[in-house]
């Protein structure tokens, strides 16, 4: 009896029908008829009530299958299908209401999906959640309220009692990347080509030309054995060390569509190391705050891109400045061979700059440093207004000002030989993969 209750639900549709009967009761009152016509009425409500209750309860049974299926993690800030399947094994068409009790971090209060069933169907249902931290995720019931043709009662169903699963860095943009890199076709995600100046002319092998091959590398011989268009394919300089290294500080909590700074580096490293072994290299990590979080040491091993990503997953800022002398002195001590040092940090002002500079100056004797950080680009939107007060001016020449300041930072940088990624955080993997690609292009690594 109490589980029965607790899976009989009231629709609108009964309370409209009570509604009614009140009305044509207290009209009654002084209309006999309309008194009996409101009696009649209130015993076939009751009698369709019990109806429902045996059409929806006419076994013990779940009547109705259903399955929520979740990945085994979540790809942070892309969008992930979450799938559920449901049957209807009455022997009556039916209505259903899905309610799916999704963490909270997605702040979703108005989850609902509609769906009418015919006896003995299966559907497949799918949505979409985008997760925008890292973390354990705790998944509620899976909800699903039954109703038959008349709709008066609704019987709940439940499933899928709670379920954990963590978001990790985004390893769908990895993938992504990955199989464009693989099949030579990154400019299809605005990857640019770039020429090649080394001098290596060795070649692993010949193969088929596919569109996107360098003409000069056709192999003439081999295409007339083949009677079909054959290309060397020239060996890159391998097993350069690539370092990702990630400022935890407090100016990597800044948010852009949801996602602080911080989430959209770490992001950039797991695409940039993936592809970095991709290409032969051997990909590393290190995270640093006011202390080192975390080092993995660049190597090519089978599990290295799990490594990275596990120690990604648990990165977290503690709001403090970053210690890039401590930074240097560790790279110092740790890196002794020369790597190619992917920087993510962000400097809003020139002055800020400066009181690291001599660091990167010092990193920059030894390896190559890159130094990737970000425009604002709700200063350019404020930039490209057209102001119409005096406070509107002040704050356009303000914004004007800390974008000429950034511009500053590209060029005190390359004054001494560091390199640098001035970019929107949603450009941020597109605009790294361009630059480690430029510096193999141009053997600086």
């Amino acid at each position: 009896m109490k589980n029965f209750l607790k899976s009989l639900y009231l629709t609108n549709r009964l309370f409209y029908a009570a509604g009614v009967i009140i009305v044509f009761f207290v009209i009654g009152y002084y209309i006999p008829v309309l008194y009996a016509f409101g009696k009649a009425l209130l015993i076939a409500l009751v009698a369709i009530i019990i109806i429902d209750i045996l059409l929806l309860y006419n076994s013990s049974e779940f009547k109705i299958k259903a399955e929520r299926l979740l990945p085994t993690k979540l790809s942070n800030g892309d969008d992930n299908n979450i799938q559920i399947f449901i049957k209807n094994n009455y022997k009556f068409p039916v209505h259903i209401e899905i309610i799916d009790e999704i963490p909270f971090q997605f702040q979703k209060r108005d989850f609902l999906i509609k769906r009418k069933l015919q006896a003995g169907q299966e559907i497949s249902l799918n949505y979409l959640l985008r997760p925008v931290k890292r973390g354990e995720y705790d998944f509620g019931n899976l909800n699903v309220y039954v109703s038959n043709t008349l709709g008066i009662i609704k019987r709940r169903f439940t499933y899928n009692k709670g379920a954990k699963v963590p978001v990790y860095p985004s390893f769908i943009q990895m993938r992504k990347y990955e199989l464009k890199a693989i099949s030579n076709n990154l400019s299809d995600y605005g990857i640019k080509k770039i020429r090649k100046i080394s001098n290596n002319r060795e070649f692993e092998q010949i193969k088929t030309y596919v569109s996107g091959d360098d003409f000069r590398t056709v192999n003439w011989k081999a295409t007339a054995r083949k009677s079909r268009l054959m290309v060397n394919q020239y060996q890159d300089e391998k097993a350069q060390r690539v370092y990702s290294i990630i400022d935890m500080g407090r100016s990597m909590k800044m948010p852009f569509n949801g996602m602080s700074l911080l989430d959209y580096a770490i992001n950039a490293s797991l695409v940039i190391s993936n592809i970095a072994l991709k290409k032969h290299d051997k990909a590393g990590l290190i995270t640093f705050s006011k202390d080192i979080h975390s080092m993995v040491p660049a190597d090519r091993k089978n599990n290295q891109i799990r490594k990275i990503s596990d120690v990604l997953y648990k990165q977290e800022t503690n709001y403090e400045e970053a210690n890039f002398e401590l930074l240097y002195a560790t790279v110092k001590r740790k890196v002794s061979q020369r790597s190619l040092l992917l920087i993510y940090t962000n400097f809003e002002g020139f002055v800020s700059l400066e009181r690291q500079l001599k660091y990167f100056k010092q990193l920059a004797k030894s390896h190559l440093v890159v130094l990737i950080f970000f425009q604002n680009s709700e200063l350019n939107e404020l930039i490209a207004g057209k102001p119409e007060t005096s406070l509107d001016i002040y704050n356009k020449t303000i914004a004007e000002k800390f974008q000429f300041e950034k511009v500053l930072i590209t060029k005190e940088l390359k004054k001494h030989g560091i390199h640098s990624v001035l970019t929107e955080p949603q450009n941020l993997t597109v605009e790294t993969i361009n630059k480690y690609l430029e510096l193999k292009a141009r053997a600086l690594i």
